[in-house]
């Protein structure tokens, strides 16, 4: 499935002249960016689609730990890249595109918000996950919080506090990118609205940001 270069969402670090058509992930189409774009258009490390197949038929190309083998297949904010031996992290830059953070460590885990909770069978606790992965947690944890999630044992190694002294990285809005300390958490209109300084104090609805560790 392809869709106009005029039409691709706006945080894609890509043109808007070039070819007439780009392609779009086989999901979640509104919050993620290709694979084939990401590796082509944006790293350069591919060419064609022919030679991103060669390298998923290799099995050289992991995202959060799983083997890849669709060119389509989706990357969402924060998720991990393996390519040739390398790893990235799927960011926001201040210019509301994604980037890709090399990084050397760390790259087994992933920072996920909690956007919903439930009780299910057996009278077990499961958490609903911004990246719409569900996973069964009996500790405490609040829909807002934010969780370190291990690919390798597939376990909430931590659970990060939606609260006043946590980093708040914007996923949405007019400052989507920015991240600064919460210095105020308040009610408004049963909603709840953060202050985080980012260098000048602003106010951010919480469904809006995500909870990191420090």
């Amino acid at each position: 499935m392809y869709l106009k270069r005029q039409n691709i969402g706006k945080f894609w670090p890509v043109p808007r002249k070039g070819t007439k058509y780009l392609a779009v992930s086989t999901h979640d189409q509104k919050n993620s960016i290709p694979l084939i774009v990401v590796v082509r258009e944006v790293l350069g490390l591919v060419r064609t689609k022919k030679e991103l197949k060669s390298l998923l038929k290799e099995k050289k190309i992991k995202i959060n730990g799983k083997v890849i083998t669709e060119p389509n297949y989706p990357l969402k904010l924060f998720d991990i890249l393996l390519l040739n031996d390398n790893h990235y992290r799927i960011s926001l830059s201040k210019h509301k595109k994604i980037m890709l953070d090399k990084i050397s460590d760390n790259f087994d885990k992933k920072t996920i918000k909690i956007t919903g909770k439930k009780i299910i069978k057996g009278n077990k606790i499961q958490l609903n996950l911004i990246d719409g992965r569900n996973v069964i947690y009996n500790e405490k944890a609040e829909v807002g919080d934010s969780v370190i999630f291990n690919f390798n044992n597939r376990n909430i190694e931590k659970v990060i506090k939606m609260e006043v002294g946590k980093i708040g990285f914007i996923i949405k809005g007019k400052h989507i990118g920015q991240k600064g300390k919460i210095e105020e958490i308040i009610e408004r209109g049963g909603k709840k609205l953060a202050k985080i300084n980012i260098g000048k104090k602003i106010n951010v609805w919480v469904k809006n940001i995500i909870a990191m560790e420090n």
